[in-house]
């Protein structure tokens, strides 16, 4: 399944990711309970889909599988 930016987003604020920098792409981070972050980057291309293996790295970024992220997205987590 093709996920576009905007897509990503949307998954990223219901899962408590907050937008810390705008300039070129945006970039998200979440903070753990151990203390580690994550950092996901994104293109602000809203309605575009993103390739295939970028997405894959986007999702190892964020520390989701393909089937958590298609729950959120879809509102079902």
């Amino acid at each position: 399944m093709a996920y576009t930016y905007n897509d990503f987003r949307i998954v990223l604020k219901r899962t408590n990711f907050i937008m810390v920098r705008t300039k070129k792409h945006e970039t998200w981070q979440k903070i753990l309970s151990d203390g580690s972050i994550l950092q996901v980057r994104v293109s602000h291309q809203y309605n575009r889909d993103i390739p295939k293996a970028l997405s894959h790295k986007m999702l190892k970024q964020a520390g989701l599988t393909e089937d958590e992220f298609n729950k959120i997205l879809k509102g079902k987590w």
